[in-house]
């Protein structure tokens, strides 16, 4: 039995070629030292043409080299984690520790109650003992129709849990169950028990879906369930009482399932909320949780997921417990991150959602750095830690001491709900460490990214699973708007960390690797990107149109460099990219993301910090929308983009498009109709030339969306008139004034 102890619960591989991405990656830099060499020698003198503009991109070019340089910690040391789940099963069997599962919510509008609610069943249906699993969803609305989506719920799971245990079912959430099986068949059997759990669902889905629809509870299902009552003191959802119902727990004898087995816990929570009072946002839903938690069920693995990140994998939380209960290097681990998927990508990713380099490439990356960080969903916890707790050398966590603990607390479920409510309270916090040292961090809009990184200021280390089963599947955005606002608040919230005392550059010195110190700045650095690279879409364009060359020509050797980093650099990332699971199409997709992210979200990012840090404005939290009507789906089932309502991120980026447009046709029709030099423009000024036709190729959907379509999902022609306008007078008076 020794022997067997000693064998690992988990095995770490280390990922192959990286001596020849090393040899790879510094020839690139001395390309890059040649191109800062030829910037500053080659700076025109006084009087001549383009001397500003000249400076203007040598210093964007130092900060591109720079900021290069921050993504090779990634690739320095990738590893790969491999859980063993059966010796797990062998070993802890009987003592496997309780886990509390988080399923947060906060807008039934663009989170749908049945979307939710599939969420929570797909985690009740764990492949685990449900005697030790809790599952608590926070409502950030306090909306009665969600509290009645989750009670119909759990009178479904009565019938669900049973027919994913003996079914094996996978995914365990019903819609996404029902749909992949559509085209299948089964045995006959599994139809005689699949048609009737399938009307079950749909009855239910029914009665959820007309309750939102005309926005009450059923008048007969009100007097029924004392939970209701709750909202008779409901003001709205920024000004009301704590709102806690305990729908299963294992002291109520009709928490059991239609085969006779105890089911999850089952908790509804919504928090004390009042205008006068800072709520802090998910931070606050999740801090107000974990107290509520420790007095119901006081789990000692958290796992948190979004409402719309239904379990994919039942055996995903086996294999996170694989880490923390290894005997070697389990209790050096403070949190598992899984990666943030998506079910509704298309073959192409149009928007870039699925995050392919970031997942498949980078997070491994600061897995061998000292681990990922916390992206607030997908991630389980151990309790303590999240909590404050600080590592030292002599911590061991001793899984069979909690075999005999008994977490069932004294008293009848009433009273422990009046007592759990006052955990909830929106002034509990109040002189108290939460939001500081224990529980999530407040302050910033991504609060999980500054909380995984203090729990590393306290020695502590993660570890990234990315199992080829997803553990879970999400919702990415489905209209370039969405995806540009989701990428505006990641981008704000990482610039904010730099800006706060959380900054990796000073609060994480010496307490975890330059490597990851590095890696946490190359993503709350985005922001400042926006600046350097709409340098680059607008000045060596307007030189083109004039005629005035940037960049060295064809046959000297100062174009070698240049010419080499850029193909070198794009090649790579192709390879990288296709390595992810990629196609060349999606590559090109990702790149006209990259750049509409950089000159769009992370600008208008840059501007909204700056106006908070003035006091001009306050902190939002913007949910992303989780449902898309019938034809924006459809359009963007067929990879058309869909522009939407007019905006102005929108209309920068229309104007962009056309500036670059015009200026590479009005320099094509100088050269035709006026130059006498023929096709020498493409000797001397063959690197503008490239750069300018790449942008116009890359926004050929926004000249599409501009003139040619006639859907619904085109620009409006409001953008169309103001971003004409704006990019031909930028042409006209750069000419006028040159």
């Amino acid at each position: 039995m020794a022997e067997e102890e000693s064998y690992p619960l988990f095995e770490t591989r280390r990922a192959k070629g990286r001596v020849i991405y090393t040899i790879f990656s510094l020839s690139l830099f001395v390309g890059i030292l040649f191109i800062w060499v030829y910037r500053v020698s080659h700076i025109p003198r006084e009087g001549e043409d383009g001397k500003w503009a000249w400076i203007g991109l040598l210093c964007a070019e130092l900060w591109f080299g720079l900021y290069w340089l921050l993504r090779h910690p990634f690739r320095w040391n990738p590893v790969f984690r491999e859980p063993f789940r059966h010796k797990l099963s062998q070993r802890y069997e009987e003592i496997l520790p309780r886990v509390d599962i988080f399923v947060c919510t906060a807008d039934p509008g663009i989170e749908p109650a049945v979307m939710v609610m599939n969420t929570v069943l797909s985690v009740m249906a764990y492949d685990y003992p449900t005697e030790k699993l809790s599952v608590y969803l926070s409502d950030d609305a306090a909306s009665d129709i969600t509290f009645y989506a989750l009670l119909e719920a759990s009178l479904f799971a009565k019938h669900w849990l049973p027919f994913c245990k003996k079914f094996k079912v996978e995914p365990t959430s019903p819609a996404a169950y029902f749909k992949s099986i559509a085209s299948c068949t089964h045995p006959n059997n599994h139809v005689n028990e699949l048609v009737p759990i399938k009307k079950l669902y749909q009855d239910m889905e029914s009665r959820i879906e007309n309750a939102a629809k005309v926005g009450q509870v059923p008048e007969e299902v009100r007097p029924k369930y004392k939970g209701f009552s709750q909202w008779d003191s409901y003001t709205s959802r920024r000004d009301h009482d704590t709102i806690l119902q305990i729908l299963l727990h294992g002291k109520d004898s009709s928490a059991k399932d239609v085969d006779g087995n105890v089911m999850p816990i089952l908790v509804y929570l919504a928090r004390e909320k009042r205008p006068q009072v800072a709520h802090n946002f998910k931070a606050g839903a999740m801090n107000s949780l974990l107290r509520v938690s420790s007095m119901i069920s006081n789990g000692e693995i958290i796992l948190n997921v979004d409402c719309d990140m239904y379990s994919n994998n039942s055996q995903s939380l086996r294999d996170a417990l694989c880490f923390f209960m290894d005997e070697v290097k389990g209790h050096e681990i403070a949190f598992v991150q899984t990666p943030q998927c998506f079910e509704n990508v298309t073959n192409n990713d149009l928007y870039g959602g699925a995050l392919r380099v970031i997942y498949e490439v980078e997070f491994h990356g600061l897995d061998g750095l000292g681990g990922p960080f916390y992206i607030g969903t997908g991630c389980f916890h151990r309790r303590e830690i999240l909590c404050g707790r600080k590592f030292n050398d002599q911590y061991k966590n001793d899984w069979k001491e909690y075999k005999n603990i008994d977490h069932m607390k004294e008293g009848s479920l009433h009273e422990l709900e009046e007592k759990s409510k006052a955990l909830a309270s929106c002034t509990y916090e109040e002189n108290t460490l939460w939001g500081k040292k224990m529980g999530l961090q407040y302050g910033c809009a991504v609060e999980d990214v500054i909380t995984g990184l203090s729990i590393k200021c306290r020695g502590w280390k993660s570890v990234y699973y990315n199992p080829q089963r997803r553990a879970f599947l999400g919702v990415a955005p489905t209209t370039l708007p969405e995806a540009l606002v989701q990428h505006k608040r990641w981008s704000e919230g990482g610039f904010q960390i730099v800006l706060s005392k959380y900054s990796p550059a000073w609060y994480a010195y010496g307490l975890i690797s330059p490597g990851l110190q590095m890696g946490y700045c190359y993503y709350n650095l985005w922001v400042l990107l926006s600046w350097p690279t709409l340098y680059y879409c607008i000045i060596p364009s307007l030189y083109l149109l004039k005629g005035i060359p940037l960049f060295p020509q064809m046959s000297s050797p100062w174009f070698i460099p240049f010419a080499y980093v850029i193909l070198g650099d794009s090649s790579y990332c192709l390879l990288e990219f296709l390595w992810s699971g990629g196609t060349i199409q999606g590559w090109w997709n990702d790149t006209r993301m990259w750049l509409y992210k950089r000159i769009s979200s992370y600008l208008f990012a840059f501007f909204d910090i700056i106006l908070k840090f003035f006091g001009f404005s306050e902190s939002a939290f913007v949910i992303s929308a989780k449902v898309a009507e019938e034809n924006v789906s459809q359009r963007y089932e067929k990879e058309v983009m869909e522009f939407g309502n007019s905006s102005p991120m929108l209309t920068l980026l229309a104007t962009l498009a056309l500036l670059n447009l015009f200026c590479l046709l009005g320099m094509l029709l100088k050269q035709v109709f006026i130059s006498e030099g023929g096709l020498r423009i493409y000797e001397t000024m063959a690197l503008q030339v490239l750069l300018s036709g790449v942008l116009v190729l890359i926004n050929v959907p926004v000249y599409q969306g501009l003139y040619l379509r006639k859907d619904k999902g085109r620009l409006p022609i409001s953008v169309a008139v103001k971003s004409t306008t704006l990019a031909l007078s930028a042409c006209v008076l750069f000419i006028a004034i040159s």
